[in-house]
Formats: C-alpha cells, sequence, structure tokens
C-alpha cells in the first residue's frame, strides 16, 4: 500500500531517525510560524532552513522536488492574483507560504514510515475510545487524507499537462471530468489496498 499512500524514502540520515510525533510537532510549528512571517527576507531565510532540512534529510533531489512539482501551477496561479489584487511583496510572501508549507509536510512524508506516523496519531487519539471512536481507523483516515493531498495534486498536474497538449487548456469540463476520474481511480485503487488488509468497511 505504500505506493499508493505515500513517497517515503528510506534513509539512516538525522530526520529519519526522529520519532514521528516529533516531526509531526515539528511540522505544526513551522507551519504556524510561516504563518507569522511577514515579510519576503523573513520567508526566504525559512526557505533556506526548509532546504537545509532537505539536504539533511539525504532523499535527493527529484524526492524534493516531486514534493512541489505538483502545485506549481497553483502557485503561479496564486502569484499572480495576490499581485494584481494586493501588491508583489504580499504576492511573494504568500506563495512562500504555500510552497513551503507544502515542502515540509512532504519532507515529513518522505521521511516517516506510514506504520510509524499510524502508531503515533493512533495514540494520541486514544481518547476518542470514550466516544465511541476506533482510534486506529480515525488515524488510518487522517494519514490517507494527508498523504491523498499530493496525489490528487499530482493527478491535476497530469490532466492540465494533457489539456495544454490537445489544446483546450480553458476549458473547464476538460479539466474537471478526467481530474474527477483519476481521482475515483485512484481511491478505487485505495480502497482495494485497504480490503485487501482486512480494512473493508
Amino acid at each position: 500500500m505504500n505506493g499508493l499512500t505515500g513517497a517515503y524514502v528510506p534513509g539512516d540520515s538525522p530526520l529519519h531517525g526522529l520519532p514521528a510525533g516529533a516531526k509531526l510537532a515539528g511540522l505544526a510549528l513551522g507551519c504556524t510560524a510561516l504563518v507569522l512571517l511577514g515579510s519576503p527576507l523573513a520567508l526566504a531565510g525559512a526557505a533556506a532552513v526548509v532546504a537545509s532540512l532537505y539536504a539533511l534529510s539525504r532523499v535527493g533531489v527529484a524526492a524534493a522536488w516531486a514534493q512541489v512539482k505538483p502545485v506549481r501551477w497553483f502557485a503561479m496561479t496564486l502569484f499572480g492574483m495576490q499581485w494584481v489584487f494586493v501588491d508583489l511583496q504580499g504576492a511573494v510572501s504568500a506563495t512562500l507560504r504555500v510552497v513551503l508549507a507544502v515542502a515540509l509536510a512532504g519532507l515529513v512524508t518522505l521521511t516517516t514510515r506510514m506504520s510509524a506516523m499510524l502508531a503515533t496519531l493512533e495514540r494520541c487519539l486514544a481518547p476518542a475510545r470514550f466516544v465511541g471512536l476506533d482510534p486506529f481507523r480515525v488515524s488510518l483516515l487522517l494519514s490517507l487524507t494527508v498523504r491523498s493531498v499530493p496525489v490528487v495534486a499530482a493527478l491535476a498536474t497530469r490532466v492540465r499537462e494533457a489539456q495544454r497538449a490537445r489544446g483546450v487548456e480553458r476549458s473547464l469540463r476538460a479539466f474537471a471530468v478526467p481530474l474527477v476520474v483519476s481521482s475515483l481511480r485512484h481511491a478505487d485503487a485505495l480502497g482495494e489496498a485497504l480490503s485487501a488488509r482486512g480494512l473493508d468497511d
């Protein structure tokens, strides 16, 4: 199921060795810091930190680029809209926040096994038993939700590129229909993988 739900890259870097809980907490703190940073200069410093973390993880340039590549069209659109409706500084800041947040989330995915993430979330959600919820299934749902975001973004990128190749990049229908169909196919494949592991309900 790893090929369907995550992009974990095996390694022995310091980031790989950190507990999943520490990395998830760091992700939350990092995203909060990105929201609080106001100037492009401060966000450029944050970008240097994120790049250093990727270098420390030793996951490789290709894996790093794969985390932010799916959101490049969204980032360009966001930049353009912010520039038109706000200003250049606001456009740069907003775009950097989104790209860096995606990069940080991708780094957690690249250096954390799904089993470790599930175990951490399950422990955190243990009190949910008192209201009749199964912590394992809730943690599985949250993990799959997080890991499905880059998958759907990648599907959207492929659909967009196919649109451009056919010369129908301005057609909303030509974008929405293939994206929905591709997403449903991915969901079916994921459902089959879960069913094969006894999680078919």
